[in-house]
């Protein structure tokens, strides 16, 4: 236990520990505790509510990050009754989890600013034959009146291929008082179906949680399943995981500077990136038989290997992707009226990223130096490591230039890793694993878009009696809607693809 934190046990970033060592505080001291905390410039990761076997009342459980120290602490407190204080207005880092509890467990948080509906989904534990879902977007929001204001709605029908979320904008002309985001209609349910697991589909429900974030989600859920069966995953595994993240980081950070690029109009590097991105899926294909990394990270390993003959077929290909690449990228800052776009648009200060709890690409754009491969390293990451990407302004360009940064030097890193090769090791097949009863395990990954936080708690045979997943999406939906006040209504797609969010990853 953390004897600095009372309250909370410390555990490293893959690991698990029994239930009996989580220390169960008063609801009050727990409060106390996160606040305190958070002051101290400790991450809130996850805060939601479970019921365990034994449980008379539902608890509140928390895992916080201790980025200076590479730890990660767990606390819980029992909520007795239908309502407890809100922690939002001490912490705003609270307010969506809070609203989710309420949500999925009906217990009030007295004092939220606004209890407005998170996915719109069925209460964790009611029976569907008798409870029916809420009607989706059907919710109260928030208005400004005044004499020329009015209010746009956007989606969640959307033009083109996109997946569905509504956005309402008070305005006064073009000029944005206020956006407010509405999700949900992307619910499936993702949670409630991994309870009793983990089983033939769990993995299955992990790669397809968010499809862009396969092999991070399937990592994250890996290591939750190593950690608590205390499974040792051999080096090479360790390194092709590690290629497979960055090689996803690679296509979709590509991709973006491509689609920022289409919203201003600028062509050529929209062309080039949107081929180039196909590239490095096409690696992944190459290493696994998936362009999204299917099918490759199982518990204990990955299900392929790299041989001599792969990595220098890979080596060839990264190193004509990387002149490629530069090439389209140099372009977009060598145009003035690209950059002038992009600079001062959409600003997201350092101090309202804290606030928020932003995470990844968004939260770095604002200087703020957050990375779980930095900080909570594992695997690969503990001895090669990258100097962590950060921009200053946090607007559009810095967004974007934090992408350019990390793209040189996840090219940098995955070619590093080809060159030092371990041996192949044997391939795992993916069957079912044997879990202790009574344990909790949480793990977190760097995901392209920032911080995947995955929590697993067990039951005494051995299965998940709830099985938590935070999506970087979930925290950085809200950094969209501020980064809109006072904009321009025709800035919000080139803000909303600087953040390029995952409507599925919120939703699950």
């Amino acid at each position: 236990m953390n004897k600095a934190r009372p309250g909370f046990a410390a555990i490293r970033n893959g690991s698990a520990l029994p239930w009996r060592d989580v220390p169960a505080s008063s609801l009050a001291a727990f409060q106390d505790g996160l606040a305190s905390a958070m002051n101290d410039e400790l991450r809130l990761c996850a805060l939601f509510a479970l019921r365990r076997g034994g449980d008379a009342d539902p608890r509140l459980f928390a895992v916080l990050a201790d980025d200076a120290r590479g730890e990660l602490l767990l606390g819980t407190a029992a909520v007795e009754g239908p309502t407890f204080p809100a922690l939002t207005q001490r912490c705003p880092q609270a307010h969506l989890f809070e609203r989710e509890i309420h949500e999925q467990y009906g217990l009030r948080p007295e004092g939220h600013p606004w209890l407005k509906p998170v996915r719109f989904e069925r209460p964790m534990h009611a029976d569907p034959r008798t409870t029916p879902p809420p009607a989706i977007g059907a919710a109260e929001f928030y208005k400004i009146a005044g004499e020329a204001i009015h209010e746009v709605a956007v989606g969640p029908v959307h033009a083109g291929v996109i997946e569905p979320g509504h956005f309402r904008f008070q305005c006064h002309g073009e000029h944005v008082f206020h956006l407010e985001i509405s999700l949900g209609y992307q619910h499936r349910g993702v949670e409630a179906a991994l309870r009793e697991g983990p089983g033939r589909t769990s993995l299955h429900l992990i790669e397809t949680l968010a499809g862009d974030t396969s092999v991070g989600h399937a990592l994250a859920f890996g290591m939750n399943l190593e950690g608590l069966a205390g499974l040792r995953v051999g080096g090479h595994a360790h390194v092709v995981r590690a290629i497979a993240l960055e090689l996803e980081r690679l296509a979709n950070h590509t991709g973006d500077l491509g689609a920022l690029s289409g919203d201003v109009g600028f062509l050529p590097t929209a062309a080039f990136c949107g081929r180039i991105r196909g590239d490095f899926l096409n690696l992944s294909a190459l290493l696994c038989g998936n362009r999204f990394g299917r099918s490759l990270v199982r518990p204990g390993g990955v299900r392929f290997c790299i041989d001599a003959a792969m990595a220098g077929q890979m080596r060839e290909k990264l190193q004509a992707a990387r002149r490629d690449v530069t090439t389209a990228v140099e372009l977009l800052w060598m145009t003035p009226s690209v950059v002038a776009r992009f600079e001062d648009t959409g600003v997201v200060s350092g101090e309202t990223g804290v606030l928020l709890g932003l995470v990844g690409p968004a939260a770095r754009a604002c200087g703020l130096e957050l990375d779980v491969r930095a900080d909570h390293a594992t695997g690969a990451y503990c001895f090669v490591q990258q100097p962590t990407a950060t921009g200053h302004n946090g607007d559009v360009y810095a967004r974007a230039f934090v992408r350019w940064l990390e793209i040189q030097r996840s090219l940098d890193f995955v070619e590093e890793l080809l060159e030092m090769m371990p041996e192949p090791c044997a391939v795992v097949s993916g069957g079912e694993v044997a879990l202790p009863g009574d344990h909790v395990a949480v793990s977190l990954v760097e995901g392209w878009r920032g911080e995947l936080c995955h929590v697993a708690s067990t039951r005494g045979d051995g299965r998940f009696d709830r099985y938590k997943v935070v999506d970087a999406s979930f925290h950085n939906w809200p950094g969209l809607a501020v980064a809109m006040r006072n904009q321009q209504i025709s800035d919000f797609p080139l803000c909303n693809k600087s953040f390029n969010l995952s409507y599925c990853g919120h939703d699950l």
